[in-house]
């Protein structure tokens, strides 16, 4: 009888582990169709780089485009353009470049990365939110919306060692834009 009771135990177990990563792989192949269909978004974005905060709007074009308004007296504005960074501030007429070679926002804006984070990343199911950590040089933590299976953000570590928490709520997808939406500014 004891036998029987632990046998039924671990059988519950390893049934329990089993159906417990099903449904990871099954959300992961979720996420990763969804992923697959998109290409482009528009969101509105809280980021907090260590303590500071900071609040705007983006357009994201796959492969590697990005551009961001930010919501501050500078007039920020931010544009990648594929190997290119160039951050305005509008306010004072004045621009400045980076190259973005070492920067963690290419894992995010190539498809073929981000595909590769979530194949390869552990997942982790936080109330509404779904945790996908990857390790590489640096760990990265992309979240996704446990319903919907949309993005909702990413926590990083960036060349600087800034911590980085930017999330975001989504406001279309697969929009097209308009050529030179993504042109980065003149040097002046």
């Amino acid at each position: 009888m004891l036998v029987n009771v632990k046998f039924y135990k671990i059988f519950l177990i390893g049934l329990f582990l089993l159906f417990s990563f099903n449904l990871s792989a099954n959300e992961k192949t979720k996420i990763i169709s969804q992923l697959k269909s998109l290409n482009s978004l528009e969101f509105t974005f809280n980021q907090i780089i260590n303590d500071k905060t900071e609040k705007g709007s983006c357009l994201l074009e796959f492969p590697g485009k990005l551009k961001c308004e930010y919501f501050d007296d500078k007039k920020k504005e931010l544009i990648i353009n594929k190997k290119r960074l160039a951050i305005t501030q509008k306010r004072y007429n004045k621009t400045y470049y980076y190259p973005i070679s070492k920067s963690p926002f290419l894992n995010i804006l190539y498809k073929e990365k981000l595909l590769e984070i979530v194949k390869a990343g552990e997942i982790e199911k936080e109330n509404q939110i779904i945790k996908l950590t990857y390790l590489d040089e640096n760990e990265i933590n992309i979240l996704f919306d446990r319903k919907t299976l949309d993005l909702k953000g990413w926590k990083i570590i960036d060349q600087y060692n800034n911590n980085i928490n930017f999330s975001l709520n989504i406001v279309s997808k697969n929009d097209i834009y308009q050529k030179g939406t993504f042109k980065i500014p003149e040097i002046n």
